[in-house]
């Protein structure tokens, strides 16, 4: 894993990712099981939730890796599993710490297969982990842009950009990115959906942390996206209870890097992310709650953040236009991948060193916890 082998571990499509995955993990002797979707892919493929496990059944200390929690940022965190289990070195290393490893492969195949960010209820997974039965986060700031953001025709006309460019100098592109990508619970055909209930992701990935974690005392989950901030960049998100001193210590011993690569927190203006609730951490101190746990998001940098944008304002206005021209689809869907996606050389070897050192500096972490 030092540098990307002849063999990328990178896939071109879903369904490539997913058997590559599985063939993987078996030559490894990683056991492997699969929760299977209810919707097929875009391909007419079996979609599921793969899950790979080094490590005895009961061990002590477990490391979690998970990817595609949003669909198709799972190109990059496919790539970086299949790269990990491709390492004997880093398995062994794992191994001889006593930290059993799961990897967790598309967490929201729906979405990975068919180039969207969100699952097949258009909800994004990562705002979906709510108390559906006490009040939901206010939607007002979303509801205030929603119809700039999705317009009538795609692309928009010049009155809908000079508006939205007016919300910006007005107000600041922070209030907008709080705005569009916090999570809002109103608009079911609009960005970033948070649901009503909790989706088939949900649900399965709770399974999985039960059947995984349920024996383990010290519990490490690292989770892969992609999307915000400099290209190639890996911000190391803190994915923990804010108030909880002593695990944010710990994270920041284990991933800070002594300075070097200190863990953003979202509450506090640092993170490359604006504030965010539901997300899908929360659901290990649910699901393992007899585990010490310490976890991280990392964030690999692709696009600025209005190209960024600008790809999901148009693929969602695909899903409410399924007859647009076949071309100007395949180019929204084309551009939405490379929004998440940075398919050079380059960029995944930046991604995979930066993710080979979070998920050995974890094992070390664990390996150390008392």
């Amino acid at each position: 894993m030092n540098r990307i082998s002849a063999i990328s571990p990178f896939s071109e499509s879903y369904a490539e990712a997913r058997a590559r995955f599985i063939d993987t993990a078996r030559h490894a002797g990683l056991a492997l099981t699969s929760h299977v979707h209810p919707d097929l892919g875009h391909m007419g493929e079996t979609l599921a939730m793969d899950v790979a496990r080094l490590g005895r059944p009961d061990a002590l200390r477990l490391l979690i890796v998970s990817s595609a929690c949003h669909g198709v940022e799972g190109y990059c965190g496919s790539g970086i599993q299949i790269a990990a289990m491709q390492s004997a070195q880093w398995l062994g290393e794992a191994a001889e710490a006593g930290v059993a490893v799961v990897f967790i492969h598309a967490i929201n195949p729906y979405g990975f297969s068919h180039t969207r960010r969100v699952t097949h209820e258009n909800v994004d997974l990562n705002r979906n982990f709510q108390n559906f039965a006490a009040p939901l986060p206010d939607s007002s700031a979303y509801e205030e842009v929603h119809p700039l953001l999705l317009p009538a025709h795609w692309p928009p006309d010049a009155t809908c950009e000079a508006a939205l460019q007016d919300f910006i100098e007005t107000r600041g592109i922070k209030a907008l990115q709080a705005a569009v990508t916090g999570g809002q619970y109103t608009v079911p055909d609009g960005l970033f959906f948070g649901g009503n209930a909790p989706t088939w992701s949900n649900t399965t990935v709770r399974t999985v942390l039960r059947q995984h974690g349920s024996q383990a005392a010290h519990l490490a989950w690292i989770d892969l996206h992609t999307g915000l901030g400099p290209c190639g960049h890996g911000e190391r998100g803190y994915a923990g209870k804010a108030h909880d001193t002593a695990t944010r210590e710990r994270a920041n011993r284990w991933w800070g890097g002594n300075g070097a690569t200190p863990l953003m927190v979202l509450d506090d203006g640092s993170s490359v992310s604006a504030p965010l609730t539901g997300l899908m951490w929360g659901a290990v101190y649910d699901e393992c709650p007899q585990a010490q746990v310490t976890s991280m998001a990392i964030e690999f940098g692709t696009q600025p953040l209005l190209q960024v944008l600008q790809a999901l304002r148009a693929e969602q206005w695909l899903q409410m236009h399924p007859n647009a021209p076949a071309d100007q689809a395949a180019r929204i869907k084309r551009d939405l991948r490379d929004a998440f996606y940075v398919d050079t050389d380059d960029w995944k070897q930046k991604i995979l060193t930066q993710a080979l050192q979070a998920m050995t500096q974890a094992v070390v972490g664990l390996e150390g916890s008392r």
